[in-house]
């Protein structure tokens, strides 16, 4: 009982204690795509941390002492366990572990959920841009003739950059081609994978800070990685001026769009940069992070 406590405890601490500091930290905005690994590490974290803490919570006491041996036991698992064989603990304890199995699964699930619809709905905005849209070669991205100012991605097969009429006609050539590098920097990044990360792990865990923090910082901090890659070939001016014009636009929601949300931020950024964290820094949150899902794997697994 003493080691599901104590699990139970740590699951606490990654789940609502550690997503309310990051979220107050100044560093992650220097360095977001270090950032978006510790929140992804972190949700990680959380699903072993409550999965293990469950398993010590409704397994016998002698398949707790038994450690990773137990629950491999417990599943017909260990090594010289006869095929077919009962588990030590009986039906009741084989019964049990659906319970720790299914903290595990239920993010998992999600996930597969939210690709399927995401799949889904990419499908039908590819369907409606062979209708709609046109191809630029000047550009490398379809053209939409709508009013509203808009620069979007929609990472399909292939992969679509979006370019509305009102943004042809609000941004100059360097600065239409600022926000083109910031969408295929979503692209190249495979962004549109984390974000139904993401997505999953806040559905699977609505009300839990982590999900609720997690999801949105992160989702900002992708549009900052994006933002840093595009700044590496264009301009501040161009990008700030590209991010303001196109700030107010709807994108479809399978899409990753260069405004929405967080625009403001982000464009305070661009224009007053901050210096990257220490290399020393960096690798000490690295190193925590690498580490947060060990821990409850050493203290859960173990022989104690």
């Amino acid at each position: 009982m003493i080691t599901a406590a104590v699990l139970a405890g740590y699951a606490l601490l990654v789940g609502a204690a550690a997503p309310h500091a990051l979220a107050r930290a100044r560093w992650p905005h220097r360095a977001p795509v270090l950032a978006v690994a510790v929140w992804l590490l972190l949700m990680v974290t959380f699903v072993v941390t409550a999965a293990l803490a469950v398993y010590h919570l409704v397994m016998t006491e002698q398949h707790v002492h038994d450690g990773l041996i137990g629950l491999l036991s417990a599943c017909g698992l260990a090594p010289g366990t006869p095929v077919g064989a009962a588990a030590p603990g009986g039906l009741g304890d084989t019964a049990a572990l659906l319970a720790p199995a299914g903290v595990v699964l239920l993010p998992v699930l999600w996930l597969l959920r939210t690709a399927w619809t995401a799949r889904a709905e990419r499908r039908r905005q590819l369907d409606a841009l062979r209708m709609i849209g046109r191809s630029s070669t000047v550009y490398g991205a379809t053209i939409v003739e709508h009013p509203v100012a808009a620069v979007y991605c929609l990472p399909a097969r292939p992969a679509r950059v979006v370019v509305t009429r009102g943004a042809l006609d609000a941004l100059d050539d360097e600065q239409l081609r600022a926000a083109l590098a910031h969408e295929r920097a979503h692209i190249d990044g495979r962004h549109h994978l984390i974000q139904m990360l993401l997505r999953a792990f806040a559905r699977a865990f609505p009300r839990l800070p982590l999900a609720r923090h997690g999801q949105e910082q992160a989702l900002l901090l992708l549009e900052m990685a994006a933002d840093d890659r595009a700044l590496r070939q264009h301009s501040r001016d161009a990008l700030a001026t590209a991010l303001c014009e196109v700030a107010a636009g709807r994108v479809p929601r399978p899409a990753l769009g260069m405004g929405g949300r967080g625009a403001l931020i982000r464009l305070r950024r661009v224009l007053t940069p901050q210096p990257r964290p220490h290399g020393a820094t960096r690798l000490g949150v690295a190193l925590a992070a690498a580490g947060a899902p060990l821990f409850p794997l050493l203290l859960g697994c173990g022989p104690f």
